[in-house]
């Protein structure tokens, strides 16, 4: 006889919530159930090892069955049953566990149990109007049959049973074309296909569907099975092979290039979890956009739980692509949400040092693979030092590479000190647009004559970087296009100061007739075949106010301290010295001049290039012949 009976007090009150507000995508509800079939199967097949009085099974099973006529979806598995104080105890008082309390009473650690039955099962409302479970436990003389509106009551009574498992079978909700839910395409055979295949592949239990087909005029029915049930990632690496590893990268995350690298990682002790990392040949389409999403694919014991989780990996990582499978995160009760992240956190760290040990492999072992990595990638690396304030630069700054002033390969800055000579105290760099444009810096005339090797800066984020990065192992990093120079030997130096106090009037005046533009006029000491150069003070440099001023809404303000530097060795500062002496008048024009060649020389667009055409064709004027 059918028993009548309330739910709990505390699952009245959750009972609405869990149906409407827990779980964020209806297609969940299928997860759940599978989930809780297999644990079922689980505490059978165990049960069965250790207690006779419970018969094992020659094959464990999960069954969907959908029925397009009476709009029913049955979930059917061939695990413990239950009994009907455990029906009670179970569905009766939401957030109940059957499977916390199996497991709390388990020694064994190696016995594996997706959810907890209760509160995941609630889910099966968001999609049914009713919900009837038929089933049979080892420890009771007969089947039960549970049914409930998912409203304030449901029944119990006894059934004739005689296979021990259970059966969930949904009455579908009637479509609600308002707001767009169409619950009738969970009886599609399509629709299961697909989210099975979403959320419960890696089930270790195959999970089956009745499948009708013609075949020479006759129908044809067959149970085909949904899932992989054994994860690549689960399998011994002695097992996997390079092509299966390529072929489930391609296929899961819709690539058509084999993986540039592969990282596969399975740990086990206090934080237990199984990683299976990939870097693409080629960045996604979004990869430089604002659209794109970085995270790892985060599985708890094969049950997929969410798709991009972004703490998983940090952001100058995130071209990795890939997935994380671990029983040790505290799932909410939807398994949607981690309740904390400490494991998480554990997690990602240990990743962190995985990924750039892989990295730092690649470097050493196949040189050429990891070039083709860094000039897809590198610029992540730059951005990974230059961000947090420089925290990640020792972890980052051995994967980075530059190319030189002697060398068109790349080199690391451990290489780059190998091979600088002991009289050489800095590591020196010159930024620009390519390295033709800074191997005809004028500052690199001392450089060249000292066989010093500098590093070349090309791209924007190279001026960002090293502003957090001022040295490398204890040697400081210096722009040959700042101010401050130590290439001077103490004669030069003497011999420069010397000559300053000499033409001091002169250049004071160039100081003055310059002095919106520059900060300061000077001699120089490094310059050799050419006659002037372009070099910032403190602070901004010349090639950061470019970068930062092409950045929207900079400020008309942002400029770097500029000090133009003239060689005393060239004629045309004996030029300068005649027309300050001989034509004062006209020492406006040569300094406006040589300002703008600098600039020119700089690969700095002068502000008023009319202005700077017309005075040039002046001063042409003025020397032809007459």
């Amino acid at each position: 006889m059918a028993k009548t009976k309330s739910f709990k007090t505390e699952s009245k009150k959750l009972l609405q919530l869990m149906i409407n507000s827990i779980y964020t995508h209806k297609d969940i509800f299928l997860r759940e159930l599978i989930s809780n079939a297999s644990d079922a199967i689980d505490k059978r097949h165990f049960l069965s090892l250790t207690d006779a009085s419970v018969p094992s099974e020659a094959a464990y099973e999960i069954r969907l069955y959908n029925d397009m006529e009476n709009r029913t979806l049955t979930i059917e598995d061939n695990g413990i049953g239950m009994t009907e104080e455990e029906l009670v105890h179970n569905l009766g008082t939401i957030a109940e566990s059957g499977s916390k309390a199996f497991l709390e009473k388990l020694e064994q650690k190696d016995v594996e149990i997706i959810g907890q039955f209760g509160v995941g099962f609630y889910s099966a409302f968001m999609v049914a109007k009713e919900v009837e479970i038929l089933t049979r436990s080892p420890y009771a003389e007969t089947g039960y049959r549970w049914v409930s509106k998912g409203e304030s009551t449901y029944k119990i009574e006894p059934v004739d049973k005689t296979t021990i498992g259970t059966e969930i079978r949904l009455q579908l909700r009637d479509n609600d074309p308002e707001n767009e839910a169409a619950y009738d395409t969970y009886l599609e055979t399509h629709t299961l296909r697909r989210l099975v295949k979403k959320y419960s592949d890696y089930i270790r239990y195959p999970i089956m569907i009745e499948v009708t087909e013609k075949k020479d005029e006759e129908t044809v029915t067959r149970w085909d099975t949904l899932n992989s049930q054994v994860p690549i990632w689960k399998k011994p690496k002695k097992e996997l092979t390079e092509e299966a590893l390529n072929s489930f990268y391609k296929r899961q995350y819709n690539d058509f290039e084999d993986p540039l690298l592969t990282i596969h990682t399975n740990v086990e002790g206090l934080l237990t979890y199984t990683a299976l990392l990939f870097i693409p040949a080629k960045p996604a389409h979004d990869f430089y956009t604002e659209n794109y999403e970085k995270g790892l694919q985060l599985y708890s014991k094969g049950v997929f739980i969410e798709d991009r989780n972004k703490a998983l990996i940090p952001d100058y990582f995130r071209f990795v692509r890939g997935l994380v499978d671990s029983a040790d995160l505290t799932l909410n009760i939807s398994r949607e949400m981690l309740q904390h992240d400490r494991q998480l956190k554990k997690i990602a760290n240990h990743l962190e040092k995985k990924v750039k040990s892989e990295l730092e492999k690649l470097l050493k072992n196949d040189r050429e693979r990891y070039v083709k990595f860094y000039e897809t990638y590198g610029v992540n690396l730059k951005y990974g030092v230059y961000s947090d304030f420089g925290a990640n630069t020792e972890l980052l700054q051995d994967l980075i590479l530059f190319k030189t002033s002697k060398s068109d390969d790349y080199i690391t800055l451990a290489e780059y000190l190998d091979r600088k000579t002991d009289a050489q105290k800095s590591i020196y760099y010159a930024t620009g647009r390519s390295k033709a444009q800074i191997m005809s810096l004028p500052q690199m005339d001392a450089l060249k004559e000292k066989d010093y090797e500098v590093l070349l800066f090309t791209e924007d984020v190279d001026e960002f970087m090293i502003q957090v990065m001022p040295t490398y192992r204890d040697v400081p990093f210096k722009s040959i296009q700042a101010g401050a120079s130590d290439l001077l030997d103490e004669a030069k130096k003497s011999a420069i100061e010397e000559n300053e106090k000499t033409h001091k009037d002169l250049l004071e005046t160039l100081k003055t007739l310059l002095k919106d533009d520059l900060q300061d006029v000077r001699l120089s000491g490094r310059l050799k075949e050419s006659p002037v150069c372009l070099v910032s003070g403190e602070g901004l440099s010349l090639e950061m106010e470019r970068v930062l001023k092409k950045m929207p809404d900079a400020p008309d303000t942002l400029k770097a301290e500029r000090i133009l530097e003239i060689n005393p060795d060239h004629p045309l500062f004996q030029a300068l010295t005649t027309v300050h002496t001989q034509q004062p008048d006209r020492l406006e024009d040569y300094a406006r001049l040589l300002y703008h060649q600098a600039l020119l020389i700089e690969g700095i667009t002068p502000e008023n290039p009319v202005a700077f055409a017309e005075l040039m064709a002046k001063l042409m004027v003025e020397a032809a012949p007459k």
